[in-house]
């Protein structure tokens, strides 16, 4: 007599998945897609946690970004300038609650070295001693905008250094990158006492500074709240709805479409339904036009 009790189909069901681990393992097919169907697996199983899954998606993630994905951007630098003195560096060196400035002469494109701030504070306790900013200063360190971010994080750790200038095509400086902006596509944000709060959700997270892993799932309210959009509650409940509508089709993993200045990239998805989406947030130059 054959078994139809209904432990059979949940049996079948365990059975199912853990083939399906067993088939691309054997197979061996060396594929970040099929890295990512395993994680998503174990996660839907329970045999890891979200978080883990959202840490080990971080690391693949990194492996297909260059510098100019995550780096803060030219206008966003905080900077200090060389002809101005300590009385100066101090109240901007508080307000912004870093430790480390690129010091400039002249302006952006001429980045003299990097101020610890910590460098700077041993000299202050003795008052009657000048002090010379040049003398503090530590050696740049200067990366190609198109500079894989994997071999960025590399070189930080070999050899300890936290900070990075980048530079475009033309030898201009384009940006900043720190340590902690690579740490942060695999850990999520790293927050201090100096950080403002951000409204991020378990359905949205940060990846870079451009772009966010978001779930299908998310309710157009939350989304919109979010990402200070207007998408249309009468087409769909959820953002992956409106993708969905937009595509017209069921999408594959990798294709993309722009829906009201937001470009939409699947993440994962299988024959039935949109899971994860990564959501473009266009970036912007000085003068606040669309770069």
């Amino acid at each position: 007599m054959s078994d139809d009790s209904p432990h059979s189909s949940n049996g079948s069901s365990s059975k199912g998945w853990l083939d399906k681990i067993s088939q691309i393992f054997n197979d061996e097919p060396q594929t970040k897609e099929d890295v990512v169907d395993v994680l998503a697996i174990a996660a839907q199983n329970d045999l890891i946690d979200q978080n883990t899954k959202n840490m080990i998606d971080g690391v693949l993630e990194i492996a297909d970004l260059r510098i100019r994905d995550i780096m803060i951007p030219r206008s966003q630098m905080i900077t200090l300038d060389l002809s101005d003195g300590p009385e100066k560096f101090i109240p901007a060196m508080i307000e912004s609650g870093h430790s480390r400035f690129p010091i400039v002469a002249e302006d952006k494109d001429h980045v003299e070295g990097i101020l610890l701030a910590k460098d700077l504070l041993k000299l202050l306790i003795d008052r009657d001693k000048e002090i010379i900013i040049k003398d503090l200063l530590r050696p740049i360190v200067v990366v190609p905008e198109s500079k894989r971010v994997d071999s960025l994080l590399k070189e930080f750790r070999q050899n300890r250094y936290h900070m990075a200038v980048v530079v475009d095509e033309y030898g201009g400086v384009s940006g900043l990158v720190t340590i902690e902006d690579i740490l942060e596509l695999i850990v999520g944000e790293i927050e201090d006492e100096f950080d403002l709060e951000e409204n991020q959700t378990d359905n949205i997270r940060k990846v870079s500074k451009h772009v966010f892993m978001v779930q299908a799932l998310t309710e157009l309210d939350e989304f919109n709240a979010f990402f200070n959009s207007e998408y249309n509650k009468e087409e769909a409940d959820t953002i992956g709805g409106i993708v969905l509508h937009q595509f017209g089709h069921m999408p594959e993993k990798g294709e993309e479409v722009e829906v009201g200045g937001l470009i939409f990239k699947i993440h994962t998805a299988d024959t039935r339904r949109i899971q994860q989406i990564t959501v473009t947030v266009p970036k912007f130059d000085e003068e606040g036009s669309e770069s």
